[in-house]
Order: C-alpha cells, then sequence, then structure tokens
C-alpha cells in the first residue's frame, strides 16, 4: 500500500470501512493511525491522540509480549509474513476473546510501514460466567480456543488428548459448531465399557434378525453422523478388531449394517478422544499404528484443571448458573482460594460434583470454606505440599516438583511466572512438558 494513502485520510477511512469486522492500521511503534467505525464503535475509541494498541484492546502499558503473551505485530515483524493469534480484548460489552489477524503494509522499497489488523469475535467461548458452553480465560484455556478456531475451518480428523473429566466432549462440540458441518448432526459414541458386538450395532446399526432381539431395523451412529460430526470418546478401549473395522469406515466412508449385504456411505468429520496415551498404546501393540495416523491428523491436547487453574472462579460461576438459575448464590474467596490450591485428580467433572454438594450444605445463599469437603480443606495443611528433600532425583523431577508445589502456593499463572523469572508462556509449556512426560 502506498504511502500516499496514509496522508489522505479520508480514503484510508474509506478503505477500512469496507471491512465488516473490526479493524485498524498501526505504525512499527504499536500506535494506532486509523481504525474503522466497527473498532472505534467495539472499543468506545476515536482515533485522533496517540494510543498504543496494546492500552486500546488490552488495558496494558507495555506491548503483549512483554504481559507474557504473545503479539502478533511482534511476529508479524520478525517474520515479514501475516500472524494470527486469539487474545482477549477489552471491549465495551467487556473482556472477548476475539480471533486476530495481522498483517503487514510494505513501503515502495519493501520494508514494514504498518500493519493491518482484523479481528473477530469468538463464539465458542466467553470470559463470563454462562450456564451452557465454553469459560475460561487461562493462557492454557486459550491455546485450546485459538487451536479450535483454526481446525474447525477444515475437514481434518482430530484427536483431542487429556486426563477423564477436562471437557473434551464440550471442546469436541465447539469445534462442530464452529465449523462448515454446524447444521449438521452432532453425533457422540462412548466406547467405554461397550462389548465388541454391542459397539459394531451402536456404531454401524443392524438389520431385523440380524441376531437375537433384533426385532426392527436400526440406524447406527455412523449412519446418523452423516452430513454432521462422529465423535468417539475414549477411543483407546476399543479392540484391535474393532479398530480394523474403524480404519475402513474412515479410509472408505463405507460400512454394512450387522446383518446386511449393503455397502452404505456416510459423509461425517470424525473427532476421536481419549485420556490414555495412544502413542504408546501403538508401541505396545494395542493400537494399529495405522489408525492412529488417521486419527490424529491434528492432535489438541486438552489441559487438566490444575493447569488453569486461575479459571476456578469463572468455572463455579458458570456452574451455580447452570445447577441453581433460579439462586443467587456466591461463594467466598476464602473458599476459592481452597479450591485453587487442591489438586482435582476429577478435573473439572470433581470441581462440578463439589459444587454441587458444597451448594446442598448452605443455609444461606453463600458458600464458604466450611462447606467444601474434607479432601479440598485437607490440602491446605498436607504434608506433601511441604518442601523437601529425602532422596538424590533427576533434575527434570525436582523442576516438576518444584512447580506442583509453587502453583499450590500462587493459584494466578501470571503472577507465579513473574516471581518465578519466565514469561507466563514459558511457564505454562514447561506444565504441559511435565504433563506429557
Amino acid at each position: 500500500m502506498p504511502e500516499f494513502f496514509f496522508k489522505d485520510h479520508r480514503f484510508v477511512n474509506e478503505l477500512l470501512n469496507t471491512r465488516t469486522e473490526p479493524s485498524v492500521i498501526i505504525n512499527r511503534d504499536y500506535i494506532i493511525v486509523a481504525a474503522n467505525a466497527a473498532y472505534e464503535k467495539l472499543h468506545d475509541f476515536k482515533v485522533g491522540s496517540k494510543s498504543h494498541c496494546y492500552e486500546i484492546s488490552h488495558r496494558y502499558k507495555k506491548p503483549c509480549d512483554l504481559e507474557g503473551e504473545t503479539c502478533p505485530l511482534k511476529l508479524c515483524l520478525e517474520s515479514n509474513t501475516a500472524q494470527r493469534s486469539l487474545h482477549i480484548h477489552q471491549t465495551k460489552h467487556g473482556a472477548e476473546h476475539v480471533d486476530i489477524n495481522l498483517a503487514p503494509i510494505h513501503d515502495e522499497n519493501g520494508e514494514i510501514k504498518y500493519f493491518i489488523e482484523s479481528t473477530r469475535p469468538v463464539k465458542c467461548a466467553s470470559t463470563h460466567p454462562k450456564a451452557t458452553g465454553l469459560v475460561g480465560s487461562s493462557i492454557a484455556f486459550n491455546t485450546v480456543i485459538e487451536m479450535v478456531q483454526r481446525v474447525a475451518c477444515s475437514d481434518v480428523s482430530v484427536l483431542l488428548q487429556g486426563e477423564s473429566g477436562t471437557g473434551k466432549e464440550l471442546i469436541a462440540e465447539a469445534i462442530h459448531h464452529t465449523s462448515a458441518r454446524s447444521k449438521g448432526p452432532f453425533v457422540a459414541v462412548d466406547c467405554s465399557g461397550l462389548t465388541e458386538s454391542l459397539f459394531e450395532s451402536e456404531l454401524f446399526g443392524h438389520e431385523k434378525g440380524a441376531f437375537t432381539g433384533a426385532q426392527t431395523r436400526k440406524i447406527g451412529l455412523a449412519e446418523a453422523a452423516n452430513g454432521g460430526t462422529l465423535f468417539l470418546d475414549e477411543t483407546g478401549d476399543i479392540s484391535l478388531s474393532l479398530q480394523t473395522k474403524l480404519l475402513r469406515l474412515i479410509e472408505t466412508g463405507t460400512f454394512r449394517r450387522v446383518g446386511g449385504l449393503e455397502t452404505i456411505k456416510s459423509d461425517f468429520r470424525l473427532i476421536t478422544a481419549s485420556h490414555k496415551n495412544l502413542r504408546m498404546m501403538v508401541d505396545s501393540g494395542d493400537f494399529r499404528n495405522d489408525l492412529y495416523y488417521r486419527i490424529s491428523a491434528f492432535p489438541l491436547h486438552i489441559p487438566s484443571l490444575k493447569e488453569r487453574i486461575e479459571d476456578i472462579p469463572l468455572l463455579v460461576a458458570s456452574m451455580l448458573k447452570r445447577f441453581y438459575p433460579e439462586l443467587d448464590i456466591t461463594i467466598t474467596d476464602e473458599a476459592i482460594k481452597c479450591l485453587q490450591q487442591y489438586n482435582f485428580p476429577g478435573n473439572i467433572r470433581e470441581l462440578s460434583n463439589i459444587v454441587q454438594r458444597s451448594t446442598l450444605m448452605v443455609d444461606d445463599e453463600e458458600i464458604q470454606l466450611q462447606h467444601l469437603p474434607d479432601e479440598c480443606k485437607n490440602v491446605l495443611n498436607d504434608d506433601k505440599n511441604k518442601t523437601c528433600f529425602s532422596e538424590l532425583i533427576t533434575l527434570k523431577v525436582l523442576e516438576k516438583r518444584y512447580l506442583e508445589w509453587a502453583s499450590t502456593r500462587v493459584s494466578n499463572k501470571a503472577e507465579l511466572a513473574k516471581k518465578l523469572g519466565v514469561s507466563e508462556r514459558t511457564l505454562y509449556r514447561k506444565f504441559e512438558a511435565h504433563e506429557e512426560a
């Protein structure tokens, strides 16, 4: 875009206002030099004074990367290519997840002179308490939502990996509802606990008389997912013999009902999930290598609750809205602090149980420390949270133990990263690396 464009502010504003999404032009010093009406309305902002982009969108006093976040402008400047990130912007509606697209504008000599940034609201997640859907604002959570935004626009197979109770089905639903298949069905299959014959009948359906008790024809879930998304939860529990049939379904999109001869075709997007390490199962011979690579085109780690401790207040508020919408129940800061120090082996599912149980113990409208279960309160005086040395261990194990201990002392990841002298993203990566080890 030639330099004279920026000397004609009327032309620049008209150019920006051809965009429906909020858009701005930023110079190399992070200063907003032009904005369209959508951006000004969203942020209640008027171009005129020398306002930095990070001041308007984040209320920061420093660029995003100095506050522990990825800065698309800095990445764009370093790579000389367009960048895309998910951030939480402060708007007139409050904090909102936004999908940022930023591209460089070069001068006549090929040097980056300006950047044009557009933002789109992310509808699959919220930073405010909601009775339904995904909520969160931690870096771990935002990383997942960014990946959801990226993968939803395609039809590639997604493998969700994470501990039990982390909300993998909700993530699968978010991918579906953000995709072009959103108007089609979302069909979930829980693979755990199903016998081989029952699983085959559930997935492929059966013909009348195929076996004792088959009084009528039954449409299988693979057929029911036609035009939409098929979600297979706990894929690691599928037997090797059924893995062969599942591989054929994925490769050809065809199957036969149990007891049937007709080949049926179904067009669906496949999302799988497992709390087991499927890569290790492949190495041990318990999971087919070819099936693993078919379902893991886009592997996505779903963080445990202890990786997103700072989201607990928001999650609790959302659960109270969902379970008791007619009541105005709150929770004390002391109770929240106690929950943030608890390890949550059952993750969000366990937190949900704790919230419901604690609410039943309340006589007024406030959950206090005394209403929490003993396993949560005991952690406040648990000797496991004390730092001690009784054996020689590797530095890697030492770092893992120290990070676990430190996270019980400082629940806010940004504050913890600052105390440890690293960026918040570096801290998150360390937690993630130890989780996968």
